[in-house]
């Protein structure tokens, strides 16, 4: 009897221990290039605070003299040809730019090129400790898409520019395991104590997992296994609209004529459900400030968590400009989109707020579908505010002082996803405004996880170019700003180079203009978070009521 009684218990421990195995494994999540790119297209992945977790960080060619906000050259900028070191090891000259132990994945490169031989070297990608490198290229094969892939998980922006002007893109996810090293080696490159040439800038995100997560690392053959889903990935993000329905449950429409002080409110009452797309089609008299003094407000199970000006919630700022992306659209013609998922548990109110003096027309389409809400599921946000007439310092060497400082687009406490961010900057002098580098700071660190090399780099393009150019993830749809007085509007829109924070994330920019100017600098963010939160910036109606600038030498 005994002995039947411990043979009974050895079954049912053997049974429960092949239950929690199976159950270990199907909840431990490999990370492969196969997951990554399937996780691009996945609209509710962002939804869902990350497991397995990880912090995103930046590799860059920033200026090594920014040390700390309270040293005096915080605002340096030779953010080029900086690297981490020289490998020699090779019999060749190859620079570091970019140098890390696993477990990680690269999910977000940029680089540009200026100078006599800039573009003639050859980077390399090596994985793993493995001496030699997984692929090698020279960059204007690399992003043209001859070695990885094609357009647009690569791209170069804008196609209108000149190769050596472009901002040259690569969204093709990396994954590594033990360790990753990214050289170029260049001939022509110079650096002494005076010199720094030719003009290499870059800027690599990667997600750095926590230990112990497993990856499948990157390899050729990895590649070519998945050649049939990039395909499909890269189709995907161009068909932004179609994705964003997909599983569609109901459409509720708001058809209505707003009087000025007035609003219209659309109330969704269903359980477990997101909202997939927003259709907004809007007509007045003077259309530039409708988009400005009518504010998109929206509540998801009583928490207010977006408040913007539409034309800046959509991305086309206070001039209705085409663009088109993975997150939103706007065609120019009074229609504007968006395909943020926006999750809910009992109901969602969406108002749109008239601000202004006038009388507007909207019509209003909500598109929903099911959602199943889990304890890692984080409600969408959006926030935005302007810094009115702002004096810029302008550079010491053209008259200014120099004196830079830090702008904030959003600083959140809490526990959340930063999904990106947009700026409208009117400009008001012959001269570029956006050679600031962003800085964010994740969970109260010291120095900023994420240091860049000039405004325009975050965004995507390069050397202040104002030609017009639209992707899934980055756009510029206006670009008169960038060396004349006018209007400029940056997109960039984070997939898998959105940023996880456990307690707070602060995101900020420089501001620094090479003159002294009066300008308007307003800030967009895009952030999803599980309550309790708080955010810094609050809505702010007198802002949104100001006139849009009409004359470039006065931003009002």
């Amino acid at each position: 009897m005994k002995t039947r009684q411990v043979s009974r218990l050895i079954l049912i421990a053997l049974t429960l221990s092949i239950i929690f195995s199976l159950y270990s494994c199907k909840k431990e999540k490999v990370v492969t290039i196969k997951n990554l790119l399937t996780e691009m297209t996945d609209r509710n992945s962002i939804t869902r605070f990350p497991v397995p977790f990880y912090n995103l960080k930046q590799f860059s060619s920033y200026d090594r003299k920014s040390v700390s906000p309270s040293d005096s050259n915080w605002f340096a900028n030779d953010d080029y040809t900086q690297f981490l070191g020289i490998d020699s090891s090779r019999g060749r000259k190859e620079y570091i730019l970019f140098d890390t132990d696993g477990p990680g994945a690269i999910v977000r490169w940029w680089m540009t090129f200026a100078g006599e031989g800039g573009l003639k070297g050859t980077i390399r990608l090596y994985i793993d400790g493995n001496p030699s490198p997984v692929f090698e290229a020279d960059p204007i094969n690399l992003y043209s898409g001859n070695v990885l892939t094609g357009a647009p998980l690569i791209s170069s922006v804008s196609p209108d520019t000149e190769i050596e002007r472009r901002g040259h893109n690569l969204y093709l996810p990396i994954p590594f395991s033990g360790h990753c090293t990214i050289t170029y080696e260049c001939a022509t490159i110079q650096i002494t104590d005076s010199t720094r040439k030719p003009n290499i800038y870059y800027n690599i995100c990667y997600r750095a997992y926590e230990p112990g997560t497993k990856v499948v690392s990157f390899s050729l053959d990895e590649l070519s296994n998945s050649s049939a889903l990039i395909k499909a990935v890269n189709n995907s993000l161009l068909k932004a609209d179609s994705s964003a329905v997909s599983g569609m449950k109901e459409k509720y429409t708001l058809d209505k004529t707003i009087k000025a002080g007035d609003s219209a409110t659309l109330v969704i009452d269903s359980k477990n459900a997101s909202v997939r797309k927003i259709s907004l089609k809007m007509s007045a008299f003077d259309s530039d400030q409708a988009l400005r003094s009518t504010v998109l407000k929206i509540s998801f199970d009583e928490f207010n968590t977006v408040w913007v000006p539409v034309g800046y919630f959509f991305g086309t700022g206070s001039k209705e400009t085409y663009s088109s992306t993975w997150y939103s659209m706007v065609d120019g013609k009074n229609i504007m989109e968006s395909y943020w998922t926006m999750p809910f548990r009992n109901n969602c109110t969406i108002s749109l707020l008239n601000l202004g003096e006038q009388e507007i027309k909207t019509e209003l389409n909500v598109t929903t579908s099911d959602y199943k809400w889990s304890e890692t599921s984080m409600y969408f946000g959006a926030s935005w505010h302007e810094y009115h007439q702002i004096l810029t310092a302008g550079a010491k060497v053209t008259g200014g002082t120099g004196l830079h400082r830090d702008i904030n687009y959003a600083d959140i406490t809490g526990k959340g996803v930063y999904a990106g961010d947009a700026i409208t900057v009117f400009n008001t002098a012959d001269s570029w405004w956006g050679e600031g580098d962003e800085k964010i700071f994740i969970d109260g660190e010291a120095f900023p996880s994420s240091i860049g090399t000039g405004t325009e780099d975050y965004y995507g393009y390069a050397w202040c170019r104002p030609e017009l150019f639209t992707h899934p993830f980055i756009a510029q749809p206006s670009g008169s700003g960038n060396f004349h007085p006018g209007l400029s509007v940056n997109m960039r829109y984070r997939n898998l180079d959105a940023i996880p924070f456990r307690t707070s994330i602060s995101s900020n920019i420089e501001l620094w203009h090479w003159l002294q100017a009066v300008i308007n600098y307003g800030l967009t963010s895009y952030w999803y978070v599980k309550p309790p939160y708080v955010v810094n910036i609050k809505p702010d109606p007198e802002e949104a009521q100001r006139p849009v600038p009409i004359d470039p030498e006065k931003p009002l």
